[in-house]
C-alpha cells in the first residue's frame, strides 16, 4: 500500500479510501464486514461513509452504514480503531423535522453526536459537511465545528461536492479568524467527467486541500461496461453507454492493449492526477476490491496520459483559459 498525507494535514492515509454506501442497502452486513477486514488488512487505512447511507434514495434506514461500520469497529477492539482515518459526513435529511437536515448549528451538533453514537467511537477522525448549505452563515457553521473539535469530537474538517470558490470562501474565512479550514474536498472526477478541472482543483491545490473523487468509474461507464452491454441488453446497461460509445470503446481497447482492467486504469490514472489524495471506491466484492488495489501498481507514461486525454477530452484546462484568453 502506498500513503499520502490529506491535503495540507499531517495524517498519513492509504492512497484508495474504501467508500461504504453500499453497506447494507446493496450488501449485507457479512459481505460489508468482510470488505472491511480485507481492505484494512491490504493497508487501507482511510473508510469514507456517511450518516444519510443506507437511507433514501440507497435503501430504507438511515445511518445503517455507520452502524455496520460501528459494530465492525467494536468486535475488533480499540486496535483496529487506531489503526483507520474514519471519515463520515452530514447535511442531508436524517428525519421528518425542520432542522433534520443541512447545517444548522443545531443539526451539525445532533448528527456529529448520532454518527458517534452509530460509529461506536469517541471521535470522527475527519469530518466532511456533504453538501454546500447556501443559507446557514458562515461564522455559524464554523462556530459549531470549533466546538466540536475542542470537544475532541472531530479531528480534521472537510467539504463534499463544494464549487472552487466555496473552497475560497470556506478558507479565506477560517484564515481571517483564526481557525482551522478545509483539509479535502470530496466530488465527482473521473476520465468522463471533468468538469472539476475548471475552477475546484485550481482552488483545491492554491489551499492544500486534497481531492477525494467519488464515482471513480463513472456510474459504471469505466469499468468494463462493453461486456456487460454485450450480455445484457437491460435499459440500465444501455442508457450508461449512451453517446459515449465511441469513447469507451476506444478507451477498452486502449486498456486491453495495455493488459489492464478498464476499471484499474480509470483508477489508475486518478493516482496520476497531481491534485488527488485518494480515489474513493466502493467494491461490491472481494474481486472489485483487488481490482482497485491493482491499480495502485499501474504507471502511465506521459504519452498514455496524452493518449487518454484524446480520448477523453477535458475543459481544455482551468477557467478562464479553457474557454476565453
Amino acid at each position: 500500500m502506498r500513503y499520502t498525507y490529506l491535503g495540507r494535514s499531517g495524517v498519513s492515509v492509504s492512497r484508495l479510501c474504501l467508500g461504504t454506501m453500499n453497506f447494507g442497502p446493496v450488501i449485507d452486513e457479512q459481505a460489508s464486514v468482510g470488505l472491511l477486514d480485507a481492505a484494512t488488512e491490504a493497508g487501507i487505512n482511510f473508510i469514507d461513509t456517511a450518516d444519510v447511507y443506507g437511507g433514501a434514495p440507497w435503501g430504507d434506514l438511515n445511518g445503517q452504514t455507520e452502524e455496520i461500520i460501528g459494530r465492525w469497529l467494536s468486535a475488533r477492539g480499540a486496535a483496529r480503531r487506531d489503526q483507520v482515518v474514519l471519515a463520515t459526513k452530514a447535511y442531508g435529511d436524517m428525519g421528518d423535522g425542520p432542522n433534520d437536515r443541512h447545517l444548522s448549528a443545531l443539526h451539525i451538533r445532533r448528527a456529529v453526536d448520532a454518527s458517534l453514537r452509530r460509529l461506536q467511537t469517541d471521535y470522527i477522525d475527519l469530518f466532511q459537511m456533504h453538501h454546500i448549505d447556501r443559507h446557514t452563515p458562515l461564522d455559524e457553521i464554523f462556530e459549531a465545528l470549533t466546538l466540536l473539535r475542542q470537544q475532541g469530537k472531530i479531528v480534521y474538517l472537510g467539504s463534499s461536492n463544494f464549487a472552487g470558490w466555496n473552497l475560497a470562501q470556506y478558507q479565506e474565512f477560517a484564515r481571517a479568524t483564526s481557525r482551522t479550514g478545509l483539509v479535502s474536498e470530496q466530488s465527482v472526477y473521473n476520465l468522463a467527467q471533468r468538469s472539476l478541472e475548471l475552477e475546484v482543483i485550481p482552488a483545491a491545490q492554491h489551499y492544500g486541500i486534497g481531492l477525494l473523487p467519488w464515482s471513480p468509474l463513472a456510474g459504471g461507464l469505466l469499468g468494463g461496461v462493453l461486456a456487460k452491454a454485450a450480455k445484457s441488453r437491460s435499459a440500465g446497461v444501455v442508457e450508461t453507454l449512451g453517446a459515449r460509445r465511441g469513447a469507451v470503446e476506444a478507451y477498452e481497447a486502449f486498456a486491453a492493449a495495455r493488459g489492464h482492467g478498464p476499471g484499474d486504469l480509470a483508477l489508475a490514472w486518478l493516482l496520476h492526477q497531481p491534485a488527488v489524495t485518494a480515489p474513493v471506491v466502493g467494491p461490491r466484492t472481494g474481486e472489485q476490491l483487488q481490482g482497485a488495489l491493482r491499480a495502485l501498481e499501474i504507471s502511465l507514461s506521459d504519452a498514455d496520459l496524452a493518449e487518454l486525454d484524446q480520448i477523453w477530452a477535458g475543459p481544455g484546462g482551468q477557467a478562464p483559459e479553457a474557454y476565453a484568453w
